[in-house]
């Protein structure tokens, strides 16, 4: 049921939001060129998957977790994109695909070793990733991996359409901050 309820929520997104997609997009290519970000993450079964973001850092920015990020290599409208969440908005198309879900667990890179290994142990892995999630709304973010990971296993026990509704319901309205870099 879940599944269905990505599918049609991230359709509906992309058609409602085809027009701000589409502007931050050439935006974009006149502040970085590149206004696609494409990255490489683990995904449900530890399958790997691209994921699809706005660029909000400068193209030469290394490939690490966001909150071992320098701010400084955010760009000026990076840094309106990650307060405003629209940064995630591409993300529509990865649900779509089936490659996440609207909510699940952050996904994460294959360079955060102590984190596979947390998620490993709690069977995190056996859901698709997640735009939003309990431990977004809660600020839990991927520097503290073991609490992440049980935040996660606590969300994937606990799933139900209810909850589903209730997390994008506390992202819409100002929660989810957990997996950003604190800009001014």
């Amino acid at each position: 049921m879940i599944r269905f309820f990505d599918i049609l929520f991230s359709l509906f997104g992309l058609l409602v939001f085809s027009p701000i997609i589409v502007f931050l997009y050439i935006v974009g290519l006149f502040e970085t060129g590149s206004p696609i970000f494409f990255q490489e993450r683990i995904g449900r079964n530890k399958k790997p998957f691209i994921l699809i973001k706005f660029r909000t850092m400068e193209k030469s920015s290394k490939s690490v977790a966001t909150h071992l990020m320098d701010k400084s290599s955010i760009t000026k409208m990076g840094a309106f994109l990650r307060k405003s969440k629209l940064d995630e908005l591409p993300q529509l198309f990865n649900v779509l695909l089936g490659s996440m879900s609207l909510v699940g667990p952050r996904p994460n890179l294959f360079n955060q070793l102590e984190l596979i290994s947390q998620r490993d142990k709690l069977n995190v892995y056996s859901v698709r990733p997640g735009i939003t999630g309990l431990a977004q709304i809660k600020e839990i973010d991927m520097s503290t991996p073991e609490l992440l990971a049980k935040t996660d296993a606590i969300m994937i026990e606990k799933m139900s359409i209810t909850l589903y509704f209730a997390m994008i319901l506390s992202t819409i309205t100002g929660s989810g901050f957990g997996d950003r870099i604190k800009v001014n």
